[in-house]
């Protein structure tokens, strides 16, 4: 009798232990990724938290959020966190710097380095270029109006590639046959050094864009207490330094 009082004793420390431990949902855009989903493991581990991450490219995370799709922390660029903070949808208070990326150029390791020490080396290095790969998000606009500013938009454009996101862009240098030149999130290129991709370098300091990525609580989020303590773990100083490894500024 004794024993089955234990028993129900330990299971009812269990049961109250397993309904104190919130499940967030996490919509993040896809350049700071590598170094989320290594926080978020280490997040679940010291809070007993589970951590849902949803990643997709800004835009696409703010048309979700715009159409019903409720997280409880979004992590964006301060553009999308602003628009979506003016509708009504993200808390005003509370919003945190996680960090900014600059936009590097990718080759696979087995072909020759293109020069982007100068910009106009790196306009020759693009013009020489078999094919420019690049995506539809964030970076890929800037790229896309970079060539405009350079003048050799058009003369490009014909070997031009576009995907949706950096991660297919990764992928189609990776598969591509050594003359392609990829621009992407330094992150993202990173990301696929180990698989056998090259990062080059940033672009040079004078053409260089920075998107810089915040984090934000959702106005009606039901578990709005862990979510603050969420944006306050990733935007610590320890966390801060894990995200500078994976190229985050």
């Amino acid at each position: 009798m004794l024993r089955s009082a234990a028993s129900l004793a330990w299971l009812a420390l269990l049961w109250s232990a397993a309904a104190a431990a919130a499940e967030l949902r996490v919509f993040s855009a896809g350049a700071i990724e590598p170094g989320l989903q290594a926080l978020a493991v280490d997040y679940e581990r010291e809070t007993g938290d589970a951590v849902h991450l949803t990643v997709a490219v800004p835009a696409a995370l703010r048309q979700r959020v715009e159409a019903g799709a409720r997280p409880d922390v979004l992590i964006a660029p301060t553009a999308v966190i602003d628009a979506l903070v003016q509708s009504g949808h993200l808390e005003r208070d509370g919003r945190a710097l996680v960090g900014r990326v600059g936009v590097g150029v990718v080759v696979r390791q087995d072909a020759t380095p293109p020069d982007i020490a100068t910009t106009e080396q790196l306009t020759r290095s693009l013009l020489a270029a078999e094919a420019l790969v690049y995506n539809r998000a964030s970076t890929g606009i800037y790229f896309e109006r970079l060539l405009e500013r350079l003048g050799i938009a058009e003369r490009v454009r014909a070997n031009s590639r576009r995907y949706g996101d950096g991660v297919q862009v990764m992928e189609e240098v990776l598969r591509g046959s050594r003359g392609e030149v990829g621009i992407g999130a330094i992150t993202e290129i990173k990301a696929f050094e180990s698989r056998g991709l090259r990062f080059v370098g940033p672009l040079p300091s004078d053409v260089q864009n920075y998107t810089s990525y915040v984090a934000a609580v959702a106005k009606d989020s039901a578990r709005s207490e862990a979510a603050r303590g969420f944006v306050r773990f990733v935007t610590s100083d320890r966390s801060k330094a894990a995200f500078a490894a994976t190229g985050v500024e």
